[in-house]
C-alpha cells in the first residue's frame, strides 16, 4: 500500500486540524447570513462553515479553520477533494468540450467507463452500463429496467432503507422524516420486507440473518406475490438507516430465492461502492452477484454521475431511446471517473480503506468497551458507525447523539449522524486520510462523548 501521509490533492494543504477561530467563525456567519436570504430552506447543511479548500484529511474554511473530515461529502470524494489526476483530467476535458449529449454525439469517455463498470462490478457475466447524474436517477433506472426485462410491476424494498428523493425514490425510501413529510403521494407497487438489522432483531443477533431472509421469503410468497415482484432492491450495508451491515446469511438466502423465481435482484451500492467497504464493491464480502448494480457518489471524485450496470440480457431488453438524459454520463465527469479509478489503482485505496477500517473498528470497540451508551459498533472498510443508545436498552438516545456531534462540530471535526431513529454516529473518512489526522478526528470523537455522558 502507497504512502498516505500525504494528501493525493491539494499538496500545499497541511493536513492538521487547526482552529483559528470559532466554529463556526464570522466569516462563516456572514456567509451564513446570505446563504438564508438566497438558498431555500429545505436544503440543510450539517455544518454552517463556507468552504474555500480541501484535499487529503481536511476542509478549509473562509476564516481559516482546518477540520478533520470524517464524512468525505457523505462517502463522495474517496480520492480526496483534490486528487491531482481528477483535477488535471477535469481541466484538460473542460478545455475539449464540456457537453455534447452522449444520445446526440457519442465520445469515447461515457464508452469507458462503461467498460469500467462492466469490468469491475461483480460477477463474470456479460453486461452493459448506461450513465446518469444521481443515484436516485440510477435506481429509477433500474426499476424501470427490471420493470421492462420482467414483465411485472412490483418492487420490494427492506424497512430502513435509503435510495433518493425523487417520487420514485422517495417511495423506496423508509424514512419518513425529512425525506418524505409532506411529499405524497407516492410511486405505487412498492412493498416493504424486514431487514435483518441484528442490534435490534428479537431473536438475537445469531438468529437474525436465517429468521429475517425467512420472513422475506414469506412475506414475498404470500402477501405480494412471486409473479408480481419485478426486483428487490437492496444495500449492501445500509447507509442513511444507521450503516446496518445485514445478519450473516441473509443477504445469500434473498438472492437464491430471487434467483430461483425470475426476480431481478438490485443492489445500490451508491454510498457502498468505489472501494468504502475496503472491497470495490460491498456484495463482495458475502459473495452476492447482483443482476443489476447502481452507483454513485465515489466513482467521480465529487464530480456529478453515476451509474446501472447489468446482465446483458436486462440492459438491452429496453428499446432504444428508453434510457437516457441530456447530462448522463458528462464528458467532464467521466474524465474524472477515469482519473478516479486510476488513481484508486495507482494508491491501492481498496487494501488502505481495510487497513484504515481496521484501526478505526478497533478503537470504535475501545471506547464502545468503555461507554455504556454505545450499543452497537459495525461496518466495513471505512464505512462504520456507533449506535448511541440509554445503557442497559435498545432505546434510542438521539438527543445524546446529536450533542456528540455538535461537540465534534465546535472542535473541527466533521462528522455525521444517521439512523431511523437519529442515533447512529457514522464515520466516513475518504480513503486517502492520513493515519494521524484519523487518530486525531478520533481522538475529538471520545472527548466529545466523554463530554456528554450516556
Amino acid at each position: 500500500m502507497n504512502d498516505l501521509s500525504q494528501p493525493v490533492g491539494g499538496p500545499t494543504l497541511p493536513q492538521e486540524r487547526r482552529l483559528v477561530t470559532e466554529v463556526p467563525g464570522p466569516r462563516s456567519r456572514a456567509l451564513q447570513e446570505r446563504r438564508v436570504a438566497a438558498v431555500a430552506a429545505g436544503v440543510s447543511s450539517v455544518l454552517p462553515v463556507h468552504v474555500v479548500a480541501a484535499g487529503g484529511g481536511v476542509v478549509v474554511d473562509v476564516d481559516g479553520n482546518s477540520l478533520i473530515d470524517l464524512g468525505s461529502g457523505i462517502a463522495v470524494v474517496n480520492v480526496g477533494n483534490a486528487a491531482e489526476k481528477v483535477a488535471a483530467a477535469v481541466a484538460a476535458q473542460a478545455a475539449a468540450f464540456t457537453h455534447t449529449c452522449f444520445m446526440v454525439t457519442p465520445y469515447e469517455g461515457y464508452v469507458a467507463v462503461c467498460e469500467e463498470l462492466n469490468a469491475r462490478t461483480p460477477g463474470d457475466h456479460e453486461k452493459r452500463s448506461a450513465l446518469f447524474n444521481s443515484g436516485a436517477e440510477a435506481v429509477e433506472n433500474a426499476v424501470k429496467v427490471a420493470r421492462h426485462a420482467t414483465g411485472r410491476s412490483a418492487v420490494v424494498v427492506l424497512d430502513h432503507a435509503y435510495h433518493g428523493r425523487t417520487n420514485l425514490t422517495m417511495a423506496l425510501t423508509a424514512k419518513s422524516m425529512p425525506y418524505k413529510t409532506g411529499f405524497g403521494p407516492f410511486a405505487p407497487e412498492v412493498y416493504r420486507v424486514p431487514m435483518a438489522y441484528p442490534f435490534r432483531w428479537p431473536g438475537g443477533r445469531e438468529a437474525c440473518g436465517p429468521e429475517a431472509a425467512a420472513e422475506v421469503i414469506d412475506r414475498i410468497t404470500t402477501e405480494i406475490g412471486v409473479d408480481q415482484v419485478a426486483c428487490l432492491v437492496f444495500e449492501p450495508i445500509q447507509g442513511e438507516g444507521g450503516f446496518i451491515v445485514p445478519g450473516a446469511g441473509y443477504l445469500p438466502a434473498l438472492a437464491e430465492f430471487c434467483a430461483a423465481n425470475g426476480i431481478v435482484l438490485v443492489a445500490d451500492e451508491i454510498q457502498t461502492g468505489f472501494g468504502r467497504t475496503g472491497r470495490w464493491f460491498a456484495c463482495e464480502h458475502e459473495g452476492v452477484v447482483p443482476d443489476l448494480v447502481t452507483t454513485a457518489k465515489g466513482i467521480a471524485g465529487g464530480l456529478p454521475l453515476s451509474g446501472l450496470t447489468g446482465r446483458v440480457e436486462m440492459m438491452q431488453a429496453v428499446h432504444p431511446g428508453g434510457l437516457g438524459g441530456t447530462y448522463g454520463g458528462n464528458p467532464v465527469a467521466c474524465a474524472a471517473a477515469l482519473a478516479t479509478i486510476e488513481t484508486m489503482e495507482q494508491l491501492d485505496l481498496v487494501a488502505a480503506a481495510e487497513s484504515l477500517g481496521k484501526e478505526l473498528r478497533g478503537r470504535l470497540d475501545a471506547l464502545a468497551d468503555g461507554d455504556p451508551g454505545i450499543g452497537d459498533v459495525r461496518g466495513r472498510g471505512l464505512m462504520q458507525a456507533i449506535e448511541l443508545v440509554h445503557p442497559g436498552t435498545i432505546e434510542p438516545d438521539a438527543a445524546r447523539t446529536r450533542a456528540v456531534l455538535s461537540a465534534c462540530h465546535r472542535a473541527g471535526v466533521v462528522t455525521l449522524g444517521a439512523g431511523t431513529y437519529g442515533n447512529v454516529i457514522r464515520f466516513l473518512p475518504p480513503l486517502v486520510m492520513p493515519e494521524h489526522l484519523l487518530a486525531e478526528g478520533l481522538d475529538v470523537v471520545a472527548e466529545s462523548l466523554a463530554a456528554n455522558p450516556a
